[in-house]
């Protein structure tokens, strides 16, 4: 039996979201156009044949501009700690730069075995594929550059093959049906943030938090859950609304989709919108959505 943990590390709307849903087969962190959505090391856990993988998300490694963004930033570096493996995953179609290069060669250096995911292959003119493999595969120490689709699913098997080479002999860490370690009450916030930002302009930027004030259920089996949408000026306030409800009421529309699937069973959603200017740079806001604010420093 093989077990372990692996982090999944990159820049902004690289796919690591995209890729840890794809290989667990369920949806365990949120996706958006909009970078730096995933805020929390979140676990996904892959079990197969003779193995149990688990997936630590990241947040897209960037400079951080404010106490969330350091702490997302901590989040990641941390992540490194006492994994058994890496994914590090570049944007085929966006190209290699010196960044990527030098986190890669860092991470390669150490203990941890690194392998490369080439992902966004699907989108990429496939002349430049091969030179994009070429080009990372000069990085010194780094195990393989796999080249996938994490959207289509192209390529995902064999990487996934390649990452349980790399795990330790071990005893399962998680019971075979878990496919996450977060609990219902964050996988509900982080569904509704996930729809706010599909649904919302550039109007409003990825600056939006989700804060749940109720996740129960009543006597009649229904999940009840009541909600605050966060938004940092009071101008995004009435974007968020929408003519006559309008936008909220999409947003709750689809939230209410997902967290049906997620709780398999019926709910109902009260969706509010607050205003707080300095939500990311305070650690009440901060608390609320289930970071601590001492690991800010």
């Amino acid at each position: 039996m093989k077990s372990g943990f692996i982090a999944v590390m990159g820049r902004p709307n690289a796919g690591k979201s995209t890729l840890i849903n794809t290989m667990v087969g369920e949806k365990v962190s949120i996706v958006s156009h909009k970078p730096q959505t995933t805020r929390n090391k979140i676990l996904g856990i892959m079990n197969g044949e003779g193995y149990q993988a688990i997936f630590i998300d990241t947040p897209g490694l960037h400079k951080a501009k404010n106490a969330l963004s350091e702490y997302m930033m901590k989040s990641a570096e941390s992540a490194l700690e006492g994994v058994d493996a890496v994914i590090y995953t570049v944007a085929c179609d966006k190209g290699v730069d010196k960044y990527d290069k030098e986190r890669i060669a860092r991470i390669a250096a150490s203990t941890t075995p690194v392998i490369v995911a080439l992902n966004k292959c699907d989108i990429t003119d496939k002349q430049i594929v091969p030179q994009r493999i070429a080009e990372l595969g000069e990085i010194a120490d780094i195990s393989a550059v796999m080249p996938i689709s994490a959207r289509t699913g192209k390529g995902v098997d064999m990487l996934v093959n390649a990452l349980v080479g790399l795990l330790p002999e071990g005893d399962k860490y998680f019971d075979d049906d878990a496919y996450t370690d977060k609990s219902l009450r964050f996988m509900a916030s982080e569904i509704i943030r996930e729809k706010s930002l599909y649904h919302l302009s550039e109007e409003v930027p990825y600056g939006i938090g989700v804060s749940i004030n109720k996740f129960g259920v009543n006597e009649r089996g229904v999940t009840e859950i009541d909600a605050d949408i966060v938004c940092e000026k009071k101008a995004h306030k009435p974007i968020v609304i929408g003519k006559g409800g309008a936008m909220l009421k999409k947003i709750a529309s689809a939230a209410r989709y997902e967290l049906e699937k997620l709780v398999d069973g019926k709910v109902y959603l009260t969706l509010w919108v607050r205003v707080k200017e300095d939500w990311r740079d305070s650690g009440f806001m901060l608390n609320q959505l289930g970071y601590n604010p001492k690991d800010i420093g």
